[in-house]
């Protein structure tokens, strides 16, 4: 009876342990909801650079893609004043001339321009007209690398403005594409936002990174984590 009585005592510290992991591990995704809601712009900016040096360029797309690349020079030598409020006249006259630059061409060159502006409008924190520039982006950049990643931080743009269901909807889109690296963190996001809504729908959501990206150890790892612990409550 002692040795009943001790095991049971064991299962109920190991279930309070394992409880108080979980619990950890709930508040840490809280806390650092920004760190898995921001697509690494670094990636963009490299596979830009790649495509730039390497395509082959007609003599008239040679001279956009040098005009479009100054006007990204001039967004890193504002991006760290940004917030600057003396800066706001050349944070204006970049954000314009991105505009007119957008609109007067196609394809990449224009997706670019947008995701500068994009860029631009995501560090200042404007999530509505970042949302903006990031569906441009996708829109330009259509069958192309740039369409999932765009349709990802458009979807960071309308969680930060509260719309939860667009911003899933946005995430569903990015996490189809089967060439995007952060198709299983968007796919992550599906599940961390159905949290908030139904507790079978993000199970459901979480199984699913679990079946696509099951060599993915991060966010499979995570993913199975928040199953235990919806399954607790």
């Amino acid at each position: 009876m002692a040795d009943k009585e001790k095991k049971e005592a064991d299962e109920k510290i190991e279930k309070k342990d394992g409880e108080d992991a979980i619990q950890k591990l709930s508040d840490f995704i809280q806390r650092n909801r920004s760190a898995f809601l921001v697509f690494l712009i670094l990636v963009v900016v490299a596979l830009v650079g790649f495509i730039a040096t390497t395509s082959v360029m007609s003599s008239l797309n040679a001279k956009a893609m040098s005009q479009v690349e100054a006007l990204g020079q001039r967004y890193e030598t504002l991006r760290f004043d940004i917030a600057d409020a003396s800066k706001d006249a050349d944070v204006q006259t970049l954000l314009n001339d991105l505009a007119a630059f957008a609109s007067a061409h196609k394809g990449y060159i224009s997706a670019r321009a947008h995701l500068i502006a994009a860029s631009i409008y995501s560090d200042k924190k404007n999530w509505t007209e970042a949302e903006k520039a990031w569906s441009a982006v996708a829109v330009a950049a259509k069958g192309a690398y740039l369409e999932p990643v765009a349709m990802y931080n458009q979807a960071v743009a309308l969680e930060e403005q509260n719309n939860a269901q667009a911003a899933i909807e946005l995430f569903t889109k990015a996490a189809a594409f089967a060439e995007f690296p952060g198709a299983s963190r968007a796919q992550f996001n599906i599940g961390r936002l159905r949290e908030g809504v139904n507790k079978d729908e993000a199970i459901e959501a979480y199984r699913s990174l679990l079946s696509k990206w099951p060599n993915d150890d991060v966010w499979t790892s995570l993913a199975q984590s928040r199953i235990i612990a919806l399954g607790l409550k």
